[in-house]
């Protein structure tokens, strides 16, 4: 698949320069039991994306694989009404230590299963089989999209080249995560 041109979504779609862009807040968490705020090349990676894309980080941390802590940081960020989605990068892999996909579905409500399938799509692309040792995934808590990728630079490009900056953004055609936020929690 040929990179898309800077407004041009990949398989299709189209942004409607007719609607206004909506920002969102988004929070970023890294799962790594080795990463610093120095060395955190994968969530630098994505906090530019998303600036660059008119988003606002509206929280960032750095957690240990801990399965009990990374789900306490996800409801804690779920019930703040000033972060619309949180993308978190790292520990989504098969070893013992990765535990992020575990803590996500522990607070996930829906899961987002399209999700993981384009990811694996894209990746697939770039780096062939080797994306099946990958367990990005995607869901809806408290109305707040939840989003896990894996923890390397090129995943997060990705992720978010590929897939999250338009269904983040308002203006994509024919749907986008943004215009249904507002109806997430409804019953």
């Amino acid at each position: 698949m040929p990179a898309p041109s800077d407004n041009t979504p990949p398989g299709g779609g189209r942004i409607d320069t007719g609607i206004a862009f909506v920002p969102v807040h988004i929070a970023v968490l890294t799962v790594s039991d080795t990463r610093t705020k120095e060395n955190d090349v994968s969530g630098d990676t994505l906090v530019k994306r998303l600036e660059d894309a008119g988003h606002i980080l509206c929280a960032r941390t750095i957690l240990p694989d801990d399965r009990a802590r990374i789900a306490a940081q996800l409801r804690t960020w779920i019930e703040d009404p000033r972060c619309d989605v949180i993308i978190s990068t790292g520990g989504t892999g098969l070893t013992g230590r990765d535990v992020t996909v575990e803590a996500f579905r522990d607070v996930f409500e829906k899961e987002i299963d399209g999700f993981s399938v384009l990811f694996h799509q894209l990746s697939s692309a770039k780096i062939g089989t080797s994306t099946v040792q990958s367990r990005a995934c995607a869901g809806v808590a408290g109305g707040t999209y939840l989003f896990a990728l894996p923890g390397s630079p090129g995943a997060v490009k990705d992720g978010w080249d590929g897939i999250l900056r338009w269904q983040l953004d308002i203006r994509h055609r024919p749907c986008n995560f943004v215009e249904i936020m507002p109806r997430l929690t409804e019953k």
